[in-house]
């Protein structure tokens, strides 16, 4: 058999009946030819030509046959399909979407490849444990392994662990930090927020792969702003504000690979951190002072490494197992659906979780689960309106399984697409679809612009197979339903709600085309369902409306109306103290809409040092003043300003760009300082 998919014509209802009629057909010439004594002695030409004759009318009496059994419905159905051709344009457009012209779909199915080989798991198990009770007890006892396999080494990783020290080890994630930024007042002023700063130390673990967690937004280090890079600053000492784990990778505390724990020790203020590559992580340098530091230390103990490896391995080779040797669509669905969720939301990319370990496997479960019985709701209609029609190939046992080629395809894109964060997360380079990220992120609008067209190529072919199947214009009806539901989204950004296609929501869209029995839709469907379980088990059903706020998270605003106009500073150099006063103009008209001003924040080296509402103090903004002091004989370094505005509800709006005020007592600004 060929290994491509074939597609078979639907036959009417009486198909079996018609042997019947062709065979009595040829009883009645063969007697008539019995009886008939005069022409006996015909020529074999004269037979030929009699059983052409009689093969003639036998396929007249079928036609006829067929359509005295049809229904008026069906019978009305025939009739249509040779009607003379509609001049109507909506007719024929309508008639060209119902499938081909002979009127009989060509239902696609696949043709397994070696189907001996692959049917044999299924009859062997069918052989050895014949009744459908004996399947489900072994059925049970596999699945207890897989738990029992999966639950030990979970345990070991992320349950309770106690340092040599004593005390419980401290679960991080991979963008925790010390020190807290962001438009709301995070640290608070001079870090007040996040102390001590020093003589204090704690054991901390860390999960696996968090060598490529990179910030999204721009992000205040010295006089520069980074940006899709990993947040390490310094080392071996390093900035207060640097990823842990990050920094614990880059120390050779823990590995990338395994995760693991360490010790952290603050010690307090440092001047200029110098970044260096160690380990695969880059650190950033920066000259001047900041009140956090630490450094990390290896710490044993019987604190495991993350077992996030060894689970997929185990995990993948269960539903690999299940799926070469199940015959039930339904049984690999949702034993694969709920397998691969449980991983995702507990070891491969749960959400983020900080906190002593005793209490880190409690919240993961309880988050776990509570996202998992919604989920398993939308799967039930997946499966029942998609998936049922895809999987259902030479499911019957025997000769005509596929169960190989539906694990490799199915159940291995299933995998690709949960493990998100490991496939496309790292190839394309395209982290949020939105205007910023697209012209500031480095390959986005390339990389958008493939999917595009990959996308465009995968409908085309869907469609063309819908077709050929009958079912296209049933199917472009759901469609646009869901284009009348995003246009409805859409109208309502006018009232302060932006639209957010998150990954999850892409693949509930894509998935209805993927209803089709073809190695392609298995491909196809495999990936948007892991996308689906990623989406969800990762970040929940987030809602597809968002305010903006929301939407921005700790991104900025990105509109320079929104910056202070600072004006130029007045410096006086004295000995052993030197002072630079800064004031700033009046606010635009117009220039910042609803937002409220309400007062004005100043970083000084990325830590808050003023926080000013001169609604307070009475006075107008240009009015107010902020005069700041160091020891001219100290210092060595230079210190960098930043400065925004305070709106009404006590968040920070975006910061400018850094000023200088040099050792020397010069003072300097950067490209858009200034509004």
């Amino acid at each position: 058999m060929g290994a491509d998919s074939s597609s078979r014509e639907t036959r009417p209802s009486s198909y079996a009946p018609l042997k019947d009629v062709h065979h009595y057909s040829e009883r009645d010439s063969s007697e008539e030819s019995h009886h008939d004594h005069h022409h006996s002695t015909h020529s074999e030409e004269q037979e030929a030509g009699d059983e052409e004759e009689a093969q003639l009318l036998v396929e007249s009496d079928v036609e006829e046959f067929e359509l005295e059994e049809l229904s008026p419905r069906r019978r009305r159905r025939h009739h249509h399909h040779h009607r003379t051709p509609s001049r109507n344009p909506l007719v024929r457009l309508f008639s060209f979407l119902s499938g081909p012209r002979s009127g009989r779909p060509r239902i696609q199915t696949i043709t397994p490849c070696f189907p001996s080989l692959q049917s044999l798991p299924s009859r062997c198990i069918g052989r050895w444990f014949p009744s459908p009770r004996a399947k489900s007890i072994l059925l049970s006892i596999y699945l207890c392994a897989w738990a029992v396999s999966f639950t030990v080494p979970l345990l070991r990783g992320k349950g309770l662990a106690y340092a040599p020290s004593g005390g419980v080890v401290r679960h991080v994630d991979c963008v925790d930090t010390l020190w807290t930024h962001g438009h709301d007042p995070g640290c608070g002023v001079d870090g007040s927020l996040c102390r001590p700063f020093a003589n204090a130390s704690f054991a901390f673990r860390c999960p696996a792969s968090c060598a490529g967690v990179r910030v999204l937004n721009p992000y205040h280090v010295g006089p520069d702003d980074i940006n899709y890079q990993s947040l390490v600053i310094g080392g071996p000492v390093y900035r207060g504000d640097s990823f842990l784990c990050g920094s614990a990778i880059h120390a050779g505390v823990i590995s990338d690979g395994e995760g693991g724990c360490g010790r952290v020790d603050l010690v307090g203020e440092y001047y200029s951190y110098f970044g260096s590559l160690r380990n695969g992580i880059s650190s950033i340098t920066v000259d001047t002072y900041f009140p956090l530091s630490f450094t990390v230390t290896k710490e044993g103990g019987l604190c495991g490494g993350d077992p996030r490896w060894r689970l997929l391995t185990v995990s993948v080779l269960f539903t690999a197992g299940l799926g070469i040797c199940t015959t039930s669509p339904a049984v690999l669905y949702w034993v694969v659906f709920v397998g691969v969720f449980v991983h995702v939301g507990l070891v491969s990319d749960p959400p983020n979780l900080s906190g002593p370990s005793d209490v880190i496997l409690p919240e993961l479960l309880s988050i776990m689960v509570g996202r998992l019985l919604p989920a398993m709701f939308v799967a039930g209609i997946l499966y029942w309106t998609v998936v049922r029609r895809t999987l259902d190939c030479g499911d019957g046992g025997g000769e005509t399984a596929a169960g190989v080629e539906k694990t490799v395809l199915w159940v291995g894109a299933f995998w690709v697409g949960a493990l998100n964060n490991y496939t496309f997360d790292n190839i394309i380079p395209l982290a949020r679809l939105t205007t910023h990220d697209l012209s500031t992120q480095p390959g986005a609008k390339l990389a958008l612009s493939v999917i595009v067209l990959v996308l465009f190529c995968i409908i085309c072919q869907q469609v063309y197979l819908f077709w050929l199947e009958g079912r296209l214009a049933r199917y472009l009806g759901v469609y646009g339903l869901f284009v009348l539901g995003i246009l409805a989204c859409v109208s309502l950004t006018g009232v302060g709600l932006e639209v957010r296609l998150h990954h999850y929501v892409l693949a509930l869209l894509l998935l209805p085309g993927t209803s089709i029995q073809t190695r392609s839709s298995l491909l196809y469907q495999g990936l948007l369902l892991g996308l689906f379980v990623n989406g969800i088990a990762r970040w929940g059903f987030d809602p597809v409306l968002q305010t903006a706020a929301a939407l921005r998270g700790d991104g900025g605003y990105y509109e320079t109306e929104l910056l202070p106009e600072v004006l130029a500073p007045l410096i006086y150099l004295q000995e052993p103290l030197s002072q630079i006063s800064f004031k700033w103009g009046g606010l635009p008209e117009g220039a910042v809409g609803g937002i409220g001003i309400a007062g004005i924040s100043v970083l000084v080296n990325d830590v808050e040092r003023y926080r000013s509402y001169f609604s307070e103090k009475g006075l107008r903004l240009e009015e107010d003043m902020l005069t700041w002091t160091r020891n001219a004989t100290a210092l060595t370094t230079p210190e960098y300003f930043r400065f925004a505005y305070i709106n009404k509800d006590g968040h920070t709006l975006d910061y400018t760009q850094a000023g200088t005020w040099f050792v020397n007592g010069s003072w300097s600004h950067g490209p858009g300082y200034y509004r």
